[in-house]
């Protein structure tokens, strides 16, 4: 999953795109695990599975990536191991909608 996410970051790198990442494991696991996997977007620790952000956006299933518009407004919500094709073929639409950019993200 995380080869997919960097790639995607640094592809759009410059379009208004913006990935934040909630990890439900310790934030020592999570520290580990964005050292490791070389993480070029914000992550933090929500605790456990029952952390506030965890519950609040009813996260049942992990990963679970939403796709917000410029607007903030939710578009899209995928559940446990999307297609990652799917998930930037999607991106990239939203990213066409955004007023005053025209800019392709290949």
């Amino acid at each position: 999953m995380y080869p997919h996410e960097r790639s995607l970051v640094k592809k759009l790198a410059g379009q208004p795109f913006v990935m934040l990442g909630v990890n439900t494991d310790t934030k020592t696991k999570l520290r580990r695990a964005m050292k490791r996997e070389q993480f070029p977007w914000r992550s933090w620790s929500d605790g456990d599975k029952d952390g506030p952000i965890t519950t609040r956006w009813k996260i049942e299933a992990f990963p679970t990536i939403f796709l917000i518009d410029h607007k903030g407004v939710i578009r899209h919500r995928f559940v446990e191991e999307a297609e990652p094709k799917k998930i930037e073929t999607a991106v990239e639409a939203l990213l066409k909608e955004v007023p005053g950019e025209s800019k392709s993200a290949e």
